[in-house]
C-alpha cells in the first residue's frame, strides 16, 4: 500500500506510532424491519433495558473517574446521562415501536435522525454540540442492541505483531474516551471535532497525541493500517515506510526523555534567567481537581470555574446547589491547596453554559444574559454563592473573580452585594476573611478600553483570552466556517493585552491571564516579556511552561516585544514571535 499523509487540526502534543483500530458507528450496522403486534412489547422491553444499561454504564464510569481524570469529563458524562433520561430519547422511540411497529434499532435511529434534523436548523453553538452528544448517547444504546459493544483490548507492546493501537473514528464520545484510558490506545484520529471537542480536551489532559477534523480519515484508513500521528504538526501518516517509522521512533525517544526531565521541575520556582518570578497557577472545574494542581506544582488555583457545581441539575425544575453544598466544595479546594491562593470565579452561566437546557432559544446568547449580568438579575443566587465563598475564605487564601464586567455600575453592585453577604455572615456569627481580594475578568473589549474604572475599585484583574478574542474579532470559535479567523496574535488582541497589563502595573495591582493563551508554549516568552506575572492553565501544561520561563531572559526580549506591538502585519508578527522563541540569551556578563 502506498503511503499518504492527512492534515488535520492538532489538539495535543507528541508523537505516536501504531496500528489503526476503526470504530464504526453502530448506526451503520442497524437492521430495519417491521415487527408483528405480538412482538411490540418485547421490542419495547429490549430498547428500555438497553437504555437502562447505558445509564448504569455512564454512572459507573462517572463514579470510577480517577482523581487525575480530565476535569471536564464529569460534566460531559452528566450531560449524556441527562440526555438519556430525556423523554425525547427515552420515551419517543418506544412510541415509534408501538405505533409504526419498527424494530428497536430502527426506532431509535429514526428518532435520533429527527432530532438531528431539528438541530441542523439552529445556529447556536451550544445546541450544535448537544446534537453530537445525542448521537453519541444513541451510539452506546445501539451498540448494546446490535451486540457490537465489547471490551477494549488491554495495553500491549509496540512490536510488529502487537502494535499499540490508534483509534480512528468519525467522532468519539466522552464516555468512550474514558474507556481508552487503560486500554491499548495511544492516539486518536477523528473525522470531526475541533480544538475544543471532547477528543481534544481529553487527549490534552491525558497527554495522548491526537489529530481531529480530518474529514474522511475513517473512510481512507483501513483496519490495522500502520499510522504515525505527529500531533504537533497535525499530521497523520498512513502506511509509512520502515525508515520513516524508525525516524519517528527516534523522535519519540527524545520527547519521552524531555518529559521525564520536566517532571523534576515540580518544586522549582518559575524564575527567568534575569530573576523575574512568574506564578504558574492551575484552572480547575471541581474541588477534587485541586489535587492535580498540587501534583503539578501549581502556585495556586488561578481559576475555579464554579458553574460546574451548578450544571447537570436540569429536570422539571432546576435545583441549584445550596449554600452549604457550595461552601463544602469551595472549602475542599481551599484546604487541598494548603494555603496557596484559590481564585473562585462567580457563577458564569448563559450562552454555551445554560443552567436549564430547556431554556427557550435566544437569538444571540453570547451577547445576552450571562455571567455577572445573570447574577445581578438573580441577586438571591448571587448572595448565596458569595456567602459560601466567604465562608470558605476562613480556611485559606481565597480571591473572588467577577466575570464579564463591562460597566461601572456592575462593579459597584457586585461590591455592594459582597458587603451585604459579609454583613449577613457577621450577623450569623460566621467567620470569614474580611480582607478577601476581589477582581474582574477582562474578557470584553469595552473593559480593556476602560481600565481606570477597574483598577481604582478592584484588587486584581484576570484576562479571559478565549472570550476576549471571540468578542474582539466577532468570531464564534465553535463555528468551523469562521474558525480559521480566530487569531490570538491579531494586532488588536496584542494591543488590548498590552493596555491591560500596563494599566495594572501602573496601578500596582496584579494582572493574570487565565485563558488559552496562558498555556500556549509559543506565546510564553511574549507574555512574560510584556509584563504578565501570573499565568493560569490546565495543570498538565504547567511543567513545559515552567521550563520555558526558566530559559527566558525578560530584559533581552524587550526590543522584540516593542517590534511585535508596533507592527500590524500578521506575517511579520509570526516571524518576530518565532525569533523570540528561538532566541538564545547571553547571561555571561551577569
Amino acid at each position: 500500500m502506498a503511503s499518504f499523509t492527512l492534515q488535520g487540526i492538532p489538539v495535543s502534543r507528541g508523537i505516536t506510532i501504531g496500528r489503526a483500530h476503526l470504530l464504526r458507528p453502530a448506526a451503520m450496522d442497524v437492521r430495519h424491519y417491521l415487527i408483528g403486534q405480538e412482538q411490540v412489547e418485547d421490542e419495547v422491553s429490549r430498547l428500555s433495558q438497553a437504555i437502562a444499561q447505558v445509564q448504569l454504564d455512564l454512572q459507573s464510569i462517572w463514579s470510577d473517574l480517577p482523581t487525575d481524570a480530565p476535569t471536564e469529563l464529569g460534566a460531559f458524562l452528566d450531560v449524556h446521562a441527562l440526555i438519556l433520561s430525556d423523554p425525547m430519547l427515552s420515551e419517543a422511540p418506544l412510541d415509534i415501536i408501538r405505533t409504526r411497529h419498527y424494530n428497536a434499532e430502527w426506532a431509535l435511529v429514526t428518532q435520533v435522525d429527527a432530532l438531528s434534523a431539528q438541530f441542523d436548523e439552529i445556529e447556536d453553538d451550544y445546541l450544535r454540540e448537544r446534537k453530537a452528544d445525542i448521537q453519541q448517547v444513541a451510539e452506546r444504546v445501539l451498540k448494546l442492541l446490535t451486540g457490537t459493544a465489547h471490551d477494549l483490548p488491554r495495553a500491549v507492546g509496540v512490536d510488529e505483531r502487537n502494535a499499540n493501537m490508534i483509534v480512528v473514528a468519525k467522532d468519539i464520545s466522552p464516555a468512550d474516551m474514558m474507556q481508552f484510558r487503560d486500554a491499548a490506545f495511544t492516539g486518536f484520529v477523528t473525522d470531526e471535532g475541533g480544538t475544543n471537542s471532547h477528543t481534544a480536551i481529553v487527549s490534552r489532559s491525558l497527554g495522548i497525541p491526537a489529530v481531529v477534523g480530518l474529514g474522511n480519515a475513517s473512510e481512507l484508513i483501513k483496519q490495522d493500517d500502520w499510522l504515525i500521528i505527529d500531533s504537533d504538526a497535525g499530521v497523520v501518516i498512513v502506511a509509512p515506510s520502515p525508515l520513516l517509522i524508525a525516524q519517528y521512533r527516534d523522535q519519540q525517544a527524545i520527547l519521552l526523555k524531555a518529559k521525564k526531565k520536566l517532571s523534576k521541575l515540580k518544586k522549582t520556582r518559575a524564575i527567568t534567567l534575569d530573576g523575574v518570578e512568574v506564578s504558574l497557577l492551575a484552572n480547575i472545574e471541581l474541588p477534587e481537581d485541586a489535587h492535580a494542581a498540587m501534583e503539578a506544582g501549581a502556585s495556586g488555583v488561578g481559576l475555579f470555574r464554579s458553574e460546574f457545581l451548578f450544571m447537570g441539575r436540569t429536570g422539571a425544575e432546576v435545583v441549584l446547589p445550596s449554600e452549604e453544598e457550595q461552601f463544602l466544595a469551595y472549602r475542599q479546594a481551599v484546604q487541598t491547596m494548603k494555603g496557596k491562593p484559590v481564585t473562585i470565579r462567580t457563577l458564569d452561566v448563559g450562552a454555551d453554559k445554560p443552567l436549564d437546557h430547556h431554556e427557550h432559544h435566544i437569538l444571540n446568547p453570547a451577547l445576552g444574559l450571562r455571567a455577572i449580568r445573570y447574577c445581578l438579575k438573580e441577586p438571591q443566587i448571587f448572595l448565596t454563592q458569595l456567602r459560601a465563598i466567604l465562608r470558605a475564605s476562613a480556611f485559606g487564601t481565597v480571591h473572588i473573580l467577577i466575570p464579564m464586567i463591562a460597566h461601572a455600575f456592575e462593579i459597584d453592585q457586585s461590591l455592594a452585594m459582597l458587603e451585604q453577604a459579609k454583613h449577613s455572615l457577621r450577623a450569623d456569627g460566621i467567620e470569614f476573611d474580611d480582607e478577601v481580594k476581589v477582581g474582574a475578568m477582562i474578557e470584553i473589549p469595552a473593559a480593556a478600553l476602560s481600565l481606570p474604572m477597574f483598577v481604582k475599585k478592584l484588587d486584581f484583574l484576570s484576562i479571559g483570552t478565549n472570550d476576549l478574542i471571540q468578542y474582539t474579532l466577532s468570531i464564534d470559535r465553535a463555528d468551523h466556517e469562521v474558525a480559521h479567523l480566530y487569531n490570538d496574535t491579531h494586532p488588536a488582541i496584542l494591543q488590548l493585552l498590552d493596555m491591560t497589563v500596563s494599566a495594572g502595573t501602573k496601578a500596582n495591582i496584579p494582572v493574570a491571564i487565565c485563558g488559552g493563551m496562558a498555556g500556549d508554549l509559543k506565546l510564553t516568552r511574549l507574555l512574560v516579556a510584556m509584563g504578565f506575572r501570573e499565568l493560569s492553565m490546565p495543570a498538565a501544561l504547567l511543567p513545559e511552561i515552567k521550563q520555558e520561563i526558566l530559559n527566558t531572559h525578560v530584559g533581552q526580549l524587550q526590543s522584540g516585544v516593542k517590534k511585535v506591538l508596533k507592527t500590524y502585519d500578521p506575517r511579520l508578527i509570526q516571524e518576530l514571535l518565532q525569533t523570540m522563541r528561538s532566541q538564545v540569551f547571553d547571561v555571561s556578563s551577569q
